[in-house]
């Protein structure tokens, strides 16, 4: 059963939603406490109003392993972004300057209703920090609806402690971030130098309401704290600090994504120390890094394989 269920059986959950709706007049609901009156539409730095905009919803078979598995993954994409890293690889719908629909609180509902009837194991919520209220306010019609899914926080990791909190009980699974380390890059990139500070406290919060990532006999995610790690190319990403505070401060079992994906997008050009990628040594040594701390490392590639292999075996 989902987290959430329960909340708004009680009416917890509209309650949770009413105070996050509240805080839009003048919104703090992530780090940079903008202050604008987003309930009467005004814009602050994620540039959304009132309502949520919504770039695109549907099954995803890229995510990781416990979140995919035969099904894929519900994933709700929503446009704009609280954060804007330079470099991002969806940069068109999180800072690119196209307008998006905006989604009112019964079709966001709908959304994770129809991602439900197609299967999928979990309601993905991509960059979801800016719009938390909006989700909070859609999800109560969704349980009215029929929505019983576990929901995916997959965020950043610029969330406040405050949003959290109303959060608490509501999310099954956090599905974080950890980026920069150190506040230097932070700043350069994504105009936060607090960042690593707001997303460490971030990942604590998480992984207290959470806990370690708890898996069915299938490997599917239940609930719990699966954190994303990029490898940036020379190390700007802090990879050995970031693996060294999940094994200590978070814990040994915690369940890591390292990822080698990194590529110039967006904005990245401008900036010379974002042209290159990654090598597969850097790649290889956070993994390694990684295993040695005793981390759970996702096996997202091997697994999607597998699962490919299965379909073409089966001829569908």
């Amino acid at each position: 059963m989902a987290r959430y269920l329960p909340l708004h059986a009680s009416g917890e959950l509209a309650r949770r939603a009413a105070a996050a709706l509240a805080r839009l007049a003048a919104c703090d609901l992530c780090p940079r406490g903008c202050g604008v009156d987003r309930a009467a539409g005004e814009h602050g730095f994620c540039r959304t109003g009132r309502l949520a905009q919504v770039a695109s919803y549907d099954l995803h078979f890229g995510e990781e392993a416990p979140l995919v598995g035969e099904r894929g993954s519900g994933t709700i994409f929503f446009a704009q972004c609280n954060l804007n890293c330079v470099f991002c690889q969806n940069w068109e719908i999180s800072q690119g300057g196209e307008a998006f629909a905006e989604a009112t609180p019964e079709a966001l509902a709908r959304m994770m209703c129809e991602l439900q009837a197609q299967g999928a194991l979990n309601v993905n919520l991509v960059s979801p920090s800016h719009v938390a209220a909006q989700i909070l306010e859609a999800l109560p019609l969704a349980c009215d609806m029929g929505l019983d899914l576990p929901l995916v926080w997959n965020s950043s990791g610029y969330d406040s402690l405050e949003t959290l909190r109303l959060l608490d009980g509501v999310v099954d699974i956090y599905m974080p971030d950890a980026k920069f380390w150190t506040s230097g890059p932070a700043a350069r990139f994504c105009r936060a130098p607090d960042y690593p500070d707001v997303a460490r406290a971030a990942l604590r919060e998480m992984h207290r309401q959470a806990g370690d990532l708890v898996l069915d006999r299938e490997g599917v995610a239940l609930h719990g704290l699966l954190v994303r790690h990029l490898v940036m190319p020379g190390g700007l990403a802090g990879s050995e600090g970031w693996l060294d505070f999940l094994a200590r401060e978070i814990g040994p079992d915690s369940y890591v994504n390292v990822m080698d994906q990194y590529r110039p997008c967006g904005q990245a050009h401008a900036y010379p120390e974002l042209c290159g990628r990654p090598s597969p040594a850097e790649t290889e040594a956070a993994r390694r890094a990684a295993r040695g701390l005793g981390l759970r490392l996702d096996d997202r590639h091997e697994r999607t394989a597998m699962w490919l292999v299965r379909r073409l075996l089966r001829g569908t």
